[in-house]
C-alpha cells in the first residue's frame, strides 16, 4: 500500500429510535442530518411507535441515539457529542 494514500474511512452506522410527532426526534435526527455533511455515516431511522418490545425499551426515552449498535444518547445529542462518538474507537 502506498504510504500517501489516505486509509479509508469506515461508514459508522447510526440508527435513530424515535416515533412521529416528537420534536426531540426531530431535533436529534436534523444533528445527524449535519454531521453526516462532513462524517462517514449511515443513518437507519426506527419508528418504535408499532414495536411493543421497542416502546418498552426506549418508550419514555426517545429520542435514542445508537452508533454500530451501542446506545450513546438518549433526549438530546449535539452535533459536537456526536462528533466526538463517532471518532471514538
Amino acid at each position: 500500500m502506498n504510504p500517501l494514500t489516505p486509509k479509508p474511512v469506515p461508514v459508522r452506522r447510526v440508527t435513530l429510535y424515535s416515533r412521529p410527532g416528537c420534536h426531540l426526534c426531530e431535533d436529534a435526527k436534523a444533528v445527524v442530518a449535519r454531521v453526516a455533511r462532513t462524517h462517514a455515516l449511515e443513518l437507519c431511522e426506527i419508528d418504535i411507535s408499532g414495536d411493543p418490545d421497542l416502546e418498552r425499551q426506549y418508550g419514555h426515552d426517545i429520542p435514542v441515539v445508537a452508533i454500530d449498535g451501542r446506545v450513546v444518547a438518549r433526549h438530546r445529542i449535539t452535533d459536537a457529542d456526536l462528533v466526538s462518538r463517532l471518532c471514538a474507537p
